[in-house]
């Protein structure tokens, strides 16, 4: 189950999601449900044996446990998020509001607690490969937005702040293309968890908030203070497009 010890596991494949995670039982659980649902698994029990697969084998998307020998969970995540959008799920048991935050902030797109439902965590798998598809076709749509302060072109998925430019993370240029793409009107917290997230994901208004808030210190000059992120207290947000 391990790197080494599958023959099966030296080729990558379309549709791939790579498993990082040191508890043999769940990996083979994980694994056996990912292929009945029509992907292929790649499974690795540490973080740093994960890194290398991940740089071997450009997986869909990453299962990822925090708490594992050698390198841990938090480590493997920033270094792939050093150089990868790939969408990451984080899943553990570490259930305290300031771990999913800091996954947050570090880049993951999903937080999962252990115990968990096998089913509930295919249909994570298959809302951001799904959201991954339908943002990438999004993104060649010709929309920009230019003041002197903040510019946005959606097609080549490039943000520029005071002359800087920006590293988002995908999840947070998705929700950012989707406010733009609304503006002036209201994007609310269902089209966003919809569009961004998966329809799976219309309850959890928490992750917009927390997103919103990484967005804001990006992009906004005085993110306690935002001009163009606005909340529409109980419907969403706004997108304000500036005056020069």
């Amino acid at each position: 189950m391990s790197s080494g010890g599958n023959a099966r596991l030296t080729q990558c494949y379309q549709e791939t999601v790579l498993i990082i995670d040191d508890d043999p039982w769940l990996l083979r659980l994980v694994e056996y449900n990912l292929e009945e649902a029509g992907y292929r698994a790649l499974t690795v029990e540490d973080g740093l044996a994960g890194l290398r697969r991940f740089f071997e084998c450009k997986p869909d998307l990453v299962v990822l446990d925090i708490t594992m020998p050698g390198m841990d969970g938090w480590m493997a995540l920033q270094r792939i998020r050093e150089v990868s959008d790939v969408p990451i799920i984080m899943l553990t048991a570490q259930a305290q509001q300031k771990d999913i935050i800091k996954g947050f902030e570090l880049g993951a797109d999903d937080y999962m607690v252990k115990p968990f439902e096998v089913r509930e965590l295919l249909a994570r798998i298959r809302a951001k490969l799904r959201r991954t598809e339908t943002g990438q076709r999004a993104t060649r749509e010709n929309v920009e937005y230019g003041d002197g302060f903040l510019s946005i072109n959606l097609a080549e998925r490039r943000v520029v702040r005071d002359g800087r430019p920006l590293r988002l993370t995908k999840t947070e240029f998705d929700l950012l293309s989707e406010l733009v793409r609304a503006a002036p009107r209201v994007a609310t917290y269902r089209s966003l968890l919809e569009n961004v997230w998966g329809f799976e994901y219309t309850d959890e208004i928490d992750y917009v908030r927390v997103y919103i808030w990484h967005l804001r210190r990006k992009i906004e000059p005085d993110p306690s203070n935002p001009t163009y992120i606005v909340n529409e207290q109980g419907v969403g947000y706004r997108f304000e497009k500036q005056v020069d």
